[in-house]
């Protein structure tokens, strides 16, 4: 694993700022108590960042919430019953990886590398729609993806692109179409973002939702470490009273 835990207070700094909490409040390590935060964002989240908790959402939905523990909140489940009341639509539950430094692997051969953003719309129509939707190369504007090198004018093999998290993370994700599955062109597209992303100054940060189990494999062969988890529910818009 590649992340000293050195680096932990610039990850919670960025939580902190893109979940609106109290400067300080998670940055400090575990206060040993949850951290709350009311907000109007429409949705309940519940974050556990190595040893600290911190739900955000509806004060109403905060309060009922107090009755259980942490474990309990991670649990999706948990978080339905809890928004039934007002619509809560299941986001999943995503693990939280970091790294801060990842060995440079220097690749067999030539690594044809496109920068372009008409390379990964292409690799998308190669993959199903749910993948896709996934991983969302469209909103990560720094692409890298790995082209055919062996055949004149080969197409896109795999896309690993990242975007920056509250201005000190690289959010990362990787889409690879199921006929290139399993030949390591995953890692190698994640390892050459990675790498980018950490030559500006950024920690890298990977999610991937508990029930992917190649999305985990992929994040622990690149060299992340896991720090926690952040479960989600959607709430439904609340209705204005009329005049």
């Amino acid at each position: 694993m590649t992340f000293d835990l050195s680096s932990a207070p610039i990850v919670r700094l960025a939580w902190e700022r893109h979940l609106g909490l109290p400067a300080d409040s998670l940055v400090a390590g575990s206060s040993g108590g949850r951290i709350t935060q009311s907000d109007d964002s429409g949705s309940l989240s519940f974050l556990r960042l190595w040893d600290q908790g911190v739900l955000t959402g509806p004060a109403e939905l905060l309060r009922a919430a107090e009755a259980y523990s942490d474990d309990e909140l991670s649990d999706h489940a948990t978080m339905l019953r809890l928004s039934r009341g007002l619509g809560g639509r299941g986001c999943g539950t995503q693990a939280l990886y970091y790294a801060d430094d990842l060995r440079l692997k220097q690749p067999e051969g030539t690594v044809m590398v496109s920068h372009g953003n008409p390379e990964a719309v292409a690799l998308e129509a190669l993959c199903p729609p749910d993948d896709v939707n996934d991983v969302g190369l469209s909103g990560l504007p720094h692409k890298f993806t790995v082209m055919d090198s062996e055949e004149p004018g080969g197409g896109p093999l795999a896309c690993a692109a990242y975007a920056e998290f509250a201005g000190m993370l690289a959010q990362l994700g990787t889409l690879v179409p199921p006929k290139f599955r399993r030949r390591g062109l995953g890692r190698r597209a994640t390892e050459i973002a990675a790498h980018e992303a950490l030559a500006t100054g950024l920690i890298a940060q990977w999610r991937a939702d508990v029930n992917n189990a190649g999305a985990h494999a992929l994040a622990i062969s690149t060299g992340f470490s896991v720090a926690g988890l952040q479960t989600s529910v959607a709430l439904q818009p609340r209705q204005s009273p009329h005049k």
